[in-house]
């Protein structure tokens, strides 16, 4: 099987370049390779390389800046996806792709499943949006998974950001009414894989869209509480201590791009389908802080 991953520098990327090596011959591809804002070049690679299943870890993840670049965004998060859908189709190879919680408005009480009407509030969700209908317009076989709060130890995400902001603050104050679950880019990594090798083996889940992400539920506030907890337990000189991480609402903390207030996905139909349980959300976040702080200890 020959699996060509596009955006292999981004948090999932990475992670997916180890997770996917031992499913065949993997042709993994950065942004200055592969590059989502000129589709047709994207076209012509894919159709060299002949893969039969193409990754897509790449996307315009801005959230904020995407409110004053909207064609790019959409160039990025719909076009190019749709250009990779069409190949797929085309070459009849799978596509896995990757959208997010932000299709959605957050005015669900519950868990949102995959049947949900979308109504994004921000540009970078109505494109990720589009980027899906695309995938399930073009007829390829594909899983779309939908995650949430992604973190890596690499890359800009929000672990990095807080124990930075622990080191050099005496107090943090971080939204507290925004839930939904972290997810670790090593889990995404691993989900991506098991559905790759069930193709592998004739027993491929269903085409469509899968919400993937831990169980449990936290908010940015509680989740940055959890962050410096763990750097502590690594020895790590904090200005602000967990308990200095003061709860705010979202709008004492206004962006350009809305958010929602409820990401909480629930994740029947992926663990069915896979037949796994997914980890609480809590249960990667140490091994992340500690990779962080082994990097940058002082």
């Amino acid at each position: 099987m020959k699996i060509v991953l596009v955006g292999k520098g981004g948090q999932v990327g990475r992670e997916l370049v180890g997770s996917l090596a031992a499913m065949g011959e993997v042709a993994a591809f950065d942004r200055a390779a592969a590059d989502l804002e000129q589709p047709d070049e994207l076209s012509a690679l894919l159709r060299r390389e002949q893969p039969d299943v193409i990754v897509n870890a790449a996307a315009y993840t801005a959230v904020d800046k995407a409110e004053s670049e909207p064609d790019r965004a959409r160039l990025v998060n719909a076009t190019a996806v749709g250009t990779m859908a069409q190949v797929a189709a085309d070459l009849g190879a799978a596509l896995v792709h990757y959208s997010t919680d932000y299709v959605f408005d957050g005015t669900k009480a519950g868990r949102y499943v995959e049947t949900d009407e979308p109504r994004p509030l921000s540009v970078y969700g109505v494109t990720k949006l589009e980027g899906e209908r695309a995938v399930a317009a073009s007829g390829c076989r594909h899983w779309i998974f939908r995650t949430t709060w992604v973190y890596a130890a690499h890359g800009h995400n929000f672990i990095r950001t807080m124990l930075r902001l622990g080191r050099e603050r005496d107090e943090l104050r971080v939204v507290d009414d925004q839930f939904g679950a972290p997810t670790a880019a090593r889990l995404i990594a691993e989900v991506t894989a098991a559905c790759i090798g069930r193709l592998a083996t004739g027993s491929p889940p269903a085409s469509g869209v899968y919400h993937l992400a831990p169980h449990g539920e936290t908010t940015w506030c509680r989740f940055a509480r959890a962050i410096l907890v763990a750097a502590r337990e690594q020895g790590v000189p904090l200005r602000c201590p967990p308990e200095k991480v003061v709860g705010i609402g979202t709008a004492d903390y206004p962006l350009p791009a809305r958010r929602p207030a409820n990401s909480r996905l629930d994740t029947t139909k992926l663990e069915t389908a896979l037949n796994i349980r997914l980890p609480e959300w809590q249960d990667d976040v140490p091994a992340v802080v500690a990779a962080l702080v082994a990097e940058s200890p002082s």
